[in-house]
């Protein structure tokens, strides 16, 4: 399709003469990605999967160190399962649903993420951030063996970009010298400090907290061993730390936070003894290897907008979030899974342009939403007046014997799905008694039906879910193929109370990241023809 004018030969130019003498002329791609972490390389799955030529150019090369991002959610595993990597990452991830809070020795309480049955993929895996890139990167050369039109780069870094008009210039380095390209659309995936944020003279507005964390990666020794759960301590007794948290990753590795406080000196704090006298203190007498360490601040901050022209910014390059309630790489991979089917139908002329503009419309949604839970969480864990302190401890106080206060305990919201609510490409609702969790601007969410599971059925196009109604087998809309999945409620009841609520038959229609954009209680050609024109953007 694209061969005519697009090449996906690897070249690098390096200066013959002067390096203030123009490059030889670019050669121009559909689409540039820069960051090869978790969400630029999900990006690539993403368009890889619809046969759209990405470059991906990433300044280093090899899996990255540190468990960084550890905690998975469901939502972020059927993205992934989409792409072809989901399996490999819970086989080797630690699967949990439970959590406990503490108020230095008292458990307050504790709380089951996904306690109804009837669910693929568990409430989260704890799977350190390389494991989950490699598996990811493992899934890209596969595609890219199976013909996929898939490049990744490394040890190319972006040194200059500029957007010239309907397309972006961008002027690289390697170690054989540099080179330049051009691209149709650029996607930046290049981290919380994003060099092409700052080229492009974009900023962030939010707040910084001002306090740090201490974070450690152990491997304990012997036969000590703590449950596969989420444990938060608010105050906790060993007294280092004004909060403590602790998870358990695979290979036997334990990650430990501390809060040591803001006003603190990075590089004492950072001396294996100090780390160590930490964890001893938190530990007992148990026997460690340090596997990892550092100190980390956050900030709770985003861009304006997500969309600049020909420029995407997806992930911690657009939105950043406090680590607590693991909205980041989570929130970071549904950037990738709206993005790419958009880009994918302009790209391949099913779609206007402007329906890109509804990439920052509804991820700026769903940041705003991440932003405003890590901020509400950041305050109650690190209070900063007294009446604040007051109130917390008050609240701890009342949680471990009156379950009222169990709510307003907040040691992290952990990360769910963003519901597009109210926003441009939503359709009608109106199914009869239709359950809210399933509403439109949602996703959709999985329930097993027959020996398999319904999400896996629905994969990643526009189709319809028809329970117990009539449709045609398919329809084309404006060149957008619509295919029908057929299902009944007898003997799934999963799928009934998820789907249908009150209603006695349904007609869900999908968009291709599995959020509903319109549903009605049965079938009507021009109802879904109309939604599909909003969802694309040319309503």
């Amino acid at each position: 399709m694209f061969a005519d004018r697009y090449t996906l030969a690897h070249k690098i130019y390096p200066y013959e003469k002067s390096p203030d003498q123009d490059l030889p002329e670019a050669v121009r791609h559909p689409v540039v990605v820069v960051g090869g972490g978790p969400i630029g390389i999900a990006t690539a799955l993403d368009l890889g999967q619809q046969g759209i030529p990405v470059l991906v150019l990433d300044d280093h090369e090899g899996i990255g160190m540190g468990s960084r991002a550890i905690c998975f959610a469901k939502r972020c595993l059927e993205i992934a399962d989409r792409y072809g990597c989901a399996r490999p990452m819970v086989d080797k991830g630690v699967v949990w649903n439970l959590g406990k809070v503490f108020h230095r020795d008292d458990k307050v309480f504790e709380f089951n993420l996904l306690p109804e049955q009837g669910h693929k993929y568990p409430a989260f895996i704890n799977l350190q951030q390389p494991y989950f890139e490699r598996f990811m990167v493992d899934r890209l050369r596969e595609m890219q063996a199976q013909g996929a039109p898939i490049q990744l780069r490394g040890k190319n870094r972006v040194d200059a970009v500029e957007v010239r008009g309907d397309h972006v210039v961008l002027d690289v380095m390697t170690p054989d010298g540099p080179y330049r390209i051009e691209a149709d659309w650029l996607v930046a995936c290049d981290g919380a400090n994003s060099p092409l944020r700052t080229m492009l003279g974009h900023d962030f507005t939010g707040k910084v907290f001002q306090d740090s964390f201490l974070i450690a990666d152990i491997r304990m020794k012997g036969d000590t061993q703590f449950p596969t759960e989420r444990w938060f301590w608010f105050e906790p007794s060993h007294g280092e730390g004004a909060s403590t948290l602790l998870h358990k990753q695979p290979d036997d590795v334990w990650r430990v936070d501390f809060q040591i406080g803001w006003d603190i000196d990075r590089k004492e704090e950072m001396k294996e003894a100090n780390v160590r006298r930490r964890l001893d203190a938190f530990l007992g007498p148990v026997e460690y290897d340090i596997v990892w360490s550092s100190i980390y601040t956050f900030q709770c901050k985003r861009m304006e907008r997500f969309r600049h022209g020909p420029v995407f910014f997806a992930g911690d390059a657009a939105h950043q979030v406090s680590p607590f309630g693991a909205r980041g790489a989570n929130s970071g991979m549904q950037d990738a899974d709206n993005l790419g089917w958009k880009l994918g139908l302009v790209i391949q002329g099913k779609a206007p342009a402007t329906l890109l503009d509804s990439y920052s419309e509804e991820r700026v949604h769903g940041a705003d939403e991440n932003i405003l839970n890590s901020t509400r969480a950041t305050d109650f864990i690190t209070p900063k007046s007294e009446i604040s302190k007051i109130f917390r401890d008050a609240v701890l106080g009342l949680a471990g014997k009156a379950p009222f206060a169990r709510p307003l305990v907040n040691s992290g919201r952990l990360s769910v799905p963003c519901v597009y609510d109210g926003l441009s490409l939503n359709g009608p609702d109106a199914l009869t008694g239709g359950p809210a969790r399933t509403r439109v601007g949602a996703p959709m969410v999985d329930a097993p039906v027959g020996e398999g599971w319904l999400l896996e059925m629905l994969g990643n196009k526009f189709q319809l879910l028809c329970i117990d109604a009539e449709a045609p087998d398919s329809l084309e809309v404006e060149g957008i193929p619509v295919s029908r999945v057929a299902v009944t409620a007898k003997g799934n009841p999963d799928l009934a109370t998820r789907y249908l609520g009150e209603a006695g038959t349904a007609v869900y229609l999908m968009r291709p990241d599995q959020h509903v954009a319109a549903r009605w209680d049965s079938f009507d050609e021009a109802a879904v023809k109309a939604a599909v024109m909003t969802a694309t953007g040319r309503a």
